[in-house]
């Protein structure tokens, strides 16, 4: 398939382009996902777009037919996607996500001729976008923000079982609770409630400007999204998670990395079979964790929480989660 590049407008600012017209690339790594791919390509061109949705499906290690799946799906939605594949395999030591990750958005900003104002949009295999995502998207990028995290919801096709549904509700007012904690200490100007709170590969969209200078997705083997943002915003980029910005993912527990929502699938699962109510970080630890961060603000920014945040010591979990 060939390669589309972005034809050059001159000094016209973001600000000023309709949102389908801003440069965008949907990044997304794959490893044996032939039979998930036609879902999340058929969502992505659906999208409320005007011209075609460029899309780099990085397909590595696969011993499937996710290649001539992929090659379909570009001729079948040809009007709506500007498909373009790239294929690796990865040395034993370098097969993970971080290593699959890069290559997905390193071949997007290459699509996008490295342009500082041209937007990557990182999503999974088994990811269903609705149609507003990008446009949502760009709109925050518009409004200021360098990086733009996006709510995962658990596919309501594939529903858990009760007794994990439960849990998974727990978890969820959970994290509702610590963000209006850190809202009513520690308000982000520019990433005010309401607000969500995720920031994961799934749904994690990046100028390009910012993703260089934060030296591009780290080679870890889990946890490079988490560490792509944290390294953006101790460079300066400006974070936010709007409510508008959200799609859904599988909760399979066959993932492809290590850590991953696959990991935190089983996890529930294996609690919820056990009859276990999971334990997490009281609420006092996050009310002090607000209060250090205020103060760090104050002094130093957001780059200075992003840089300072992970030499502490890690907060206990001593809470039981609460049905109510």
């Amino acid at each position: 398939m060939p390669a589309h590049t972005a034809s050059r407008r001159g000094p016209v600012s973001m600000v000023e382009l309709a949102p389908d017209e801003v440069p965008l690339c949907v990044c997304v790594p794959a490893r044996n996902e032939a039979t998930r791919l036609p879902k999340l390509l058929h969502a992505l061109s659906e999208q409320d777009w005007h011209s075609q949705v460029r899309v780099v499906v990085a397909i590595n290690n696969s011993t499937d037919q996710s290649i001539g799946v992929v090659e379909q799906c570009a001729v079948r939605w040809s009007s709506g996607l500007d498909l373009h594949v790239v294929e690796a395999v990865f040395e034993s030591r370098l097969a993970h996500a971080g290593s699959a990750r890069k290559l997905a958005m390193d071949s997007g900003m290459a699509r996008m001729d490295f342009r500082d104002d041209a937007i990557l949009v990182s999503t999974d295999a088994d990811a269903r976008p609705p149609r507003h995502w990008l446009r949502s998207i760009v709109e925050a990028i518009k409004g200021g923000a360098d990086v733009v995290g996006g709510r995962i919801d658990l596919d309501p096709e594939e529903p858990l079982p009760p007794e994990a549904a439960r849990l998974r509700r727990m978890w969820d007012r959970y994290w509702t609770e610590v963000r209006a904690i850190e809202d009513a200490i520690d308000p982000v100007p520019w990433d005010l409630p309401p607000r969500h709170g995720d920031h994961v590969g799934g749904s994690l969209a990046i100028t390009v400007a910012a993703y260089r200078k934060a030296g591009g997705v780290p080679l870890m083997e889990t946890g490079e999204d988490q560490a792509l943002v944290t390294a953006a915003v101790a460079e300066g980029a400006r974070l936010v998670h709007p409510n508008n910005v959200h799609l859904v993912v599988s909760p399979r527990r066959d993932g492809r990395a290590a850590g991953g929502m696959a990991d935190a699938m089983r996890t529930l699962l294996s609690a919820a079979s056990a009859g276990e109510t999971p334990m997490a970080p009281d609420y006092s630890h996050w009310h002090a964790r607000a209060h250090w961060r205020r103060e760090m603000r104050a002094s130093g920014g957001a780059a200075a929480i992003a840089r300072e945040e992970s030499k502490l010591a890690a907060m206990p979990h001593d809470m039981l989660l609460s049905s109510s």
